[in-house]
């Protein structure tokens, strides 16, 4: 048995057997007792914030300045593109409040689309804010012709959280080759300074062929995989061993998406979208010793009526009650507060929720 087959093996062992038990559901036709994180037992909800009468927003990155101020980095396009408009209309803004629960105000937009013959030329999406080697370092997507194969994985600098910043002329991080697992797209960008001073980005993609012919009930098959580089700006190296998350052996094509990666310094820590594994509208918690081999998936947070009421869901709105693009505030090296973004909101569009990290 290979490393993959064992890791995929020890995880549908593994499953049943998950403590501490203390929410259920229907899992594989059968109702059992959901395996709760500590993580997800420190989390309060904040609530919606980052709500604007006439976007949709999403991907919200934080990040406390030294001005004190809470800064966040997030993905936004017009209402009247709907949900769908993140793939050909989104921009990344920066907005700032004096706490983490705001009140947020919109100060600029930090990058957009560039138009016909560029990489990012029709969306920039999934920011992921950084304070590395004396610069802020801002990863993110861009695509070239509205479509999810052109996605690639990009990183902007500034001396100044205010800007100006330093548009990449080429992305960070290509896919596969044809007929690799990551041959269809990078994008989900997730990076961290390892203690040993190498780079390290996470980022999600698929085969081609798994996304084009769907055969299960949650479409596609997103693996991650990890790209390690001696310098900020690259070259990034793909890890031999990926991919290192892999879940859609489970038996349902199950997978996950959106991850954010951090490292306390002993131990690696990864939260994510759950698209199967316990359900769609929750997300996973997983641990590393060497971010390499990671634990099996226990639940990072539940869906979003676990924690507060919420009107009904409006029509246009297919993915309501769920919390996506998990990223964490951290102050003084402490994670603080969990940012996400749903559906729903004053505006019936998109906003941020967040929760606060006891």
């Amino acid at each position: 048995m290979d490393r993959k087959e064992f890791i995929s093996t020890s995880i549908l062992a593994s499953l049943g057997a998950c403590l501490p038990m203390q929410a259920s559901t229907f899992f594989n036709g059968n109702e059992q007792q959901l395996p709760l994180s500590d993580f997800e037992k420190r989390l309060t909800p904040v609530g919606r914030a980052l709500e604007f009468q006439d976007y949709y927003v999403w991907c919200n990155s934080p990040f406390e300045g030294p001005d004190g101020k809470i800064h966040v980095f997030f993905s936004r396009w017009p209402k009247a593109k709907s949900m769908s408009g993140w793939t050909n209309s989104s921009e990344i803004a920066h907005a700032v409040a004096d706490k983490p629960e705001g009140p947020y105000e919109y100060v600029s937009t930090v990058l957009a689309p560039r138009g016909e013959g560029y990489w990012d030329a029709t969306t920039c999406h999934n920011p992921s804010i950084h304070f590395v080697d004396g610069k802020y370092v801002l990863f993110f997507m861009g695509n070239s012709n509205r479509k999810l194969d052109t996605q690639r994985i990009g990183l902007a600098t500034s001396d100044s959280l205010y800007g100006p910043w330093k548009r990449p002329d080429e992305p960070l991080l290509h896919p596969g080759n044809e007929g690799e697992w990551d041959d269809h797209c990078t994008t989900n960008p997730s990076f961290l300074k390892h203690p040993n001073g190498e780079y390290w980005l996470y980022y999600k993609s698929f085969d081609t062929e798994g996304y084009v012919n769907p055969k299960f009930e949650v479409r596609g098959n997103r693996k991650y995989g990890l790209a390690i580089a001696k310098s900020l700006q690259g070259p990034y190296v793909k890890y031999e061993g990926n991919p290192v998350i892999d879940y859609h052996s489970m038996g349902n094509n199950q997978q996950c998406e959106d991850a954010f990666t951090w490292c306390d310094g002993e131990t690696f820590h990864m939260l994510a979208r759950d698209l199967g594994v316990y359900g769609i509208d929750k997300g996973l918690y997983m641990s590393s010793k060497d971010g390499k081999q990671w634990s099996k998936p226990l639940i990072g947070y539940q869906e979003l009526n676990k924690y507060v009421n919420q009107p009904p869901a409006p029509k246009h709105l297919n993915r309501y009650g769920r919390a996506e693009r998990p990223q964490i505030l951290f102050q003084n090296g402490t994670p603080t507060y969990l940012f996400t973004a749903s559906q729903g909101g004053k505006y019936e569009t998109a906003s941020g929720f967040i929760f606060k990290i006891n």
